[in-house]
């Protein structure tokens, strides 16, 4: 998947809300691939809200997966803005999608944000290393999408999840914030 990360003005310095806000549009269009995939696998879905939350259970995954990444190359001040930044921009942007199908005057946002701490609570729980989450960190994003997408998909769904959806997310990933943050990968999966 291709991904506009370079900057129209390359010698601006940008602001961690900045580069936050970039990577949660890149996040968003990772998770729309995702979601793709899935419904070209046969793992369809019932309605656009529907999609929406399968899309919002791959942001929280990548939302924790950039979170542990973010850790080793800035301070917990620059953590914690750069990560709340983020989210808020996909909230936003939940927030835009979820009115356009499911109707205006609901704060859909808040939705998004309570879901978005209670998963970050539970992949702090599980193992990453060298930059990769483990199989516990794969296996509850495939879980939790059960959850979402009904169980008469628990036989095959992790697998599709851990196998292929998250390898090809976080090569991804990575190459969005090698690009927009410069932190370096041993492999970006070229």
């Amino acid at each position: 998947m291709r991904l506009k990360t370079k900057w129209a003005n390359k010698n601006k310095e940008r602001t961690l809300a900045e580069l936050a806000g970039a990577l949660g549009f890149s996040l968003w269009r990772i998770t729309a691939k995702n979601l793709l995939n899935l419904e070209n696998e046969d793992y369809q879905t019932e309605s656009q809200s529907q999609r929406l939350n399968v899309m919002a259970e791959f942001a929280a995954f990548l939302v924790a997966v950039a979170d542990r990444i973010v850790a080793e190359s800035f301070s917990d001040e620059q953590r914690q803005e750069f990560i709340v930044a983020l989210a808020l921009k996909l909230a936003d942007t939940m927030q835009e999608n979820r009115e356009d199908c499911e109707g205006r005057g609901q704060d859909y946002k808040q939705a998004f944000i309570d879901m978005l701490n209670l998963r970050m609570s539970e992949y702090a729980e599980q193992a990453f290393n060298d930059m990769e989450p483990g199989y516990g960190f794969k296996r509850h994003l495939g879980n939790a999408l059960i959850g979402v997408m009904g169980e008469r998909h628990e036989k095959w769904l992790p697998a599709q999840i851990i196998e292929i959806e998250i390898p090809e997310a976080m090569t991804t990933l990575k190459r969005a914030m090698n690009s927009l943050l410069g932190i370096e990968f041993e492999s970006l999966g070229r």
